[in-house]
């Protein structure tokens, strides 16, 4: 896949180290994401993965290490700084309002964007009125990109499965994030719908410009989406490069397959 035309970072992961008790599910970690590009990262199960977008996005606060997200840097993220700053999430097991509508679910990412109080929203007059057509104009458009139109209306836990991973994905993108993350966007799909959901994320990258990482297990996928490849394994980063550096890598190869001693 082609390297977006741009070496600017958007993000810089610095010696992070993340330990639960006796646990350590991240060990000195460093790690960088470039502004424009899909950035997977991969690793057999219990790697750290999910660990390292917990921690990117605040969930997790790390024992050591930095974060520099735009330019700031931390020693940890908030969950609400990382949400106002531009970071967005989809995760591994669908987190929707499941009696709440496709449309209602998407439009909950716009929250963050409403200017108006609680009680002018509620009253839905005036400028709070003007300020939700807005927003649900954004969230049409988002609708149509992602091709959901004929179940805007319908409360999601009707939907299957890959609907509802398409509807977490356009709630994250009303968010306008500049740093999208997905955690195992294909986990339970179909192979039709992990073709949909590959294209769509191809189509966010591009038309969106918007900068992605994401965990996921499809190795096919992996290598079809990604610019670049980081590999943790054991909370340890084993390798980081082109999805073709990475897999004729040894120690990747070593860490999927094992290895006979």
């Amino acid at each position: 896949m082609r390297m977006p035309d741009t070496s600017e970072i958007l993000l810089q992961v610095e010696g992070v180290s993340l330990a639960f008790g006796g646990v350590k599910a991240l060990r000195d970690v460093s790690l960088d994401i470039r502004k424009g590009e899909i950035r997977a990262i991969i690793g057999p199960n219990g790697a750290g993965k999910t660990s390292m977008l917990n921690v990117i996005n605040g969930f997790y606060h790390p024992n050591r290490g930095a974060i520099t997200f735009k330019g700031r840097t931390r020693a940890q993220m908030q969950p609400f700084e990382a949400s106002r700053g531009g970071i967005a999430r989809t995760f591994q097991n669908v987190a929707l309002f499941k009696g709440m509508s496709a449309l209602d679910n998407i439009m909950a990412g716009r929250t963050l964007k409403m200017r108006r109080g609680l009680l002018w929203q509620m009253l839905r007059y005036g400028p709070a009125l003007a300020e939700e057509i807005e927003h649900r104009h954004r969230v049409e458009e988002i609708i149509d990109f992602l091709e959901i139109e004929p179940i805007r209306k319908v409360p999601v836990a009707r939907l299957p499965y890959g609907l509802q991973k398409r509807v977490e994905l356009g709630r994250a993108l009303a968010m306008e994030p500049d740093l999208l993350l997905l955690d195992e966007p294909m986990a339970g799909m179909n192979l039709e719908e992990k073709k949909d959901m590959s294209r769509f994320i191809i189509d966010v990258n591009d038309h969106y410009g918007t900068t992605i990482a994401l965990i996921e297990h499809d190795m096919a996928v992996v290598m079809d989406l990604s610019h670049r490849v980081v590999v943790l394994d054991h909370g340890v980063k084993i390798a980081d490069g082109t999805p073709d550096e990475v897999k004729n890598n040894q120690a990747v190869i070593e860490a999927y397959l094992g290895v006979a001693h």
